[in-house]
Formats: C-alpha cells, sequence, structure tokens
C-alpha cells in the first residue's frame, strides 16, 4: 500500500463530460514528454526521485526518532518491526513524498510547460467517481487470484499491518488518512503522472496515428509501470497483486489522459485494505 484532497487543474470542469482535455497524452500535441529524449530525462528524475525519497524517508524517520529520545539501538528495532508507531510511519513517509512530488515538479520544470498539474494529468471528471469502485473490485480481484493459494500464505496484510498496526487513536486517523487520501495522490503523480508517461514515449514510435508498434508499445510501458510498481513497494508476497494493479491503473490513466481515475481507484483499493485491517483489530480506538 505504500492523493490529497482532489486537485482540479485551471481550466478543467467537473461538469458531465466537461472541460479539459482527454484521451492518451500521445495524441495530443505538446503535452510532455514531448520526445524521447525528454521521456529519458523523465525516467532518470523519476530513478533519482525515488532514490532521494528512499534516503530522505531513512533520514526523517531517525530525525523524529531523535525526538522521540530513540537511540540507535531502538530505532534499528523499530525499522524492522511488523507495526512500527505511527510517528515514525508518518516520517518516513514524508520523505518519500519529497521524492515524489519533486521528480515530477523537476521534470515538469526542466522537460515540459512548468505546469505541473497539467504536464502530469492531475484532471478529474465526475465519470472518475468510477474509479471508486475500480479500486474495491481490484481488491477482490487480487483477493480471488490469491485464493488458490490461502493456505500457503501467511499475513497477507503485513503491508498494512506496518502502516497502521503500531498506532492507536488520534495517531492511526492520521496513519488512515495518510493511506488513504495523501498517499494514492503522490503514488499517483510519480507512477502515472511521470514514470508510465515516460515509458509510453519511450517504447512508442514517434508520430501520430494508432499502429500495431504503437500499440504493443503502449502495452509494454503498462507492464513495465506496473512491474515496477510492485518492485517499489518491496513486499514479495503481494507483489504479483500490486504489480496487477499498477498496471490497471496504468491502462486507465492513458486511455483517459489523466490522473483522476487513478487516484479514485487507488483510494478505495487502500481504503478496502485499511478497513480489513481495522476489523481484525477490532476498532479504531482501544
Amino acid at each position: 500500500m505504500p492523493p490529497s484532497a482532489p486537485v482540479w487543474a485551471p481550466g478543467t470542469s467537473l461538469s458531465p463530460g466537461g472541460g479539459g482535455r482527454s484521451g492518451p497524452f500521445l495524441d495530443r500535441a505538446g503535452v510532455p514528454p514531448t520526445t524521447k529524449s525528454a521521456a529519458w530525462r523523465w525516467f532518470f528524475y523519476a530513478f533519482l526521485g525515488f532514490l532521494a525519497g528512499q534516503i530522505i524517508g531513512s533520514i526523517f524517520g531517525l530525525l523524529a526518532g531523535d525526538i522521540a529520545g530513540k537511540n540507535a539501538t531502538q530505532m534499528t528495532a523499530i525499522a524492522k518491526a511488523a507495526s512500527p508507531p505511527e510517528w515514525y510511519v508518518i516520517s518516513t513517509l514524508l520523505g518519500l513524498w519529497v521524492g515524489f512530488i519533486g521528480a515530477p515538479w523537476l521534470a515538469s520544470r526542466t522537460q515540459g510547460t512548468r505546469h505541473l498539474l497539467s504536464d502530469l494529468g492531475v484532471r478529474f471528471r465526475w465519470s472518475d467517481l468510477w474509479g471508486l469502485a475500480i479500486g474495491v473490485g481490484a481488491q477482490y480481484a487480487i483477493a480471488l487470484l490469491y485464493w488458490p493459494f490461502q493456505h500457503d500464505i501467511h499475513n497477507m496484510n503485513a503491508p498494512g499491518q506496518k502502516l497502521t498496526g503500531g498506532a492507536h487513536g488520534a495517531g492511526i486517523v492520521l496513519v488512515v488518512v495518510a493511506t488513504v487520501i495523501v498517499v494514492p495522490f503522490m503514488e499517483e503523480l510519480f507512477f502515472r503522472g511521470l514514470l508510465f508517461k515516460a515509458l509510453a514515449r519511450l517504447f512508442t514510435p514517434p508520430g501520430p496515428g494508432v499502429t500495431r508498434a504503437r500499440g504493443a508499445g503502449v502495452v509494454l510501458a503498462v507492464i513495465v509501470d506496473g512491474l515496477l510498481f510492485g518492485l517499489a513497494h518491496g513486499e514479495w508476497v503481494q507483489f504479483a497483486g500490486l504489480a496487477l494493479f499498477g498496471a490497471i491503473l496504468a491502462a486507465i490513466s492513458y486511455r483517459s489522459g489523466r490522473l483522476g481515475m487513478n487516484m479514485l481507484a487507488h483510494a478505495s483499493f487502500n481504503l478496502i485494505a485499511v478497513v480489513s485491517i481495522l476489523n481484525q483489530r477490532g476498532g479504531v480506538i482501544h
């Protein structure tokens, strides 16, 4: 598992069928990345952003531990814990988000139009509400995918447990808000707004029009984006499910040309996981 409130780009609308440009960005002139050279830079920025996020997240976690009065041995145990405290979860997430927002900003600034939301496709329409159903459906579809192996898999909810398991009361509310609202926005901005668009431009031939080569390139970009999304979470038991969900989100963003439906699907996907974990715990406050 590991959007802020919906962000509407200037000139778009939430009226049915109104406002904003839709469809694959490859069909719209001037939408970055416009060349393979620019796409390589976007891909490189994504790599740097992910690496920077990991490093900054570790630093923020250590700083939070220092404030909490934890020594090095205690911090090592907390980092490896199945259910770390909420202050550690939030501080590391904040560090990760620095990279996840910094890389798209840099890409838009140097290889785009300098309009971050427009370049990354952050637009919403009423039809994007279907994303809520897609996220819920994806959770149940993945559950069916794993059903034949249920007796061989232990603690399938480990990733969600790591985010919420150590939090209590107001702390868990903060973690849930971060997981269900902010995480989907940041991850979609990074993985589908930045990374997938770079991959789609790299894998498809230049020029307008739908061709067999372009179709194959888009499919390859969807698959690679899903695989990288799964790998980025570092959860090997859940890798197949996360990769499948990432590929679904990449396909949605390609067809719609925006991230609105993705963010809502990602939010409802995470919400189902969080609710499942809270039900196992017997509630939020205890």
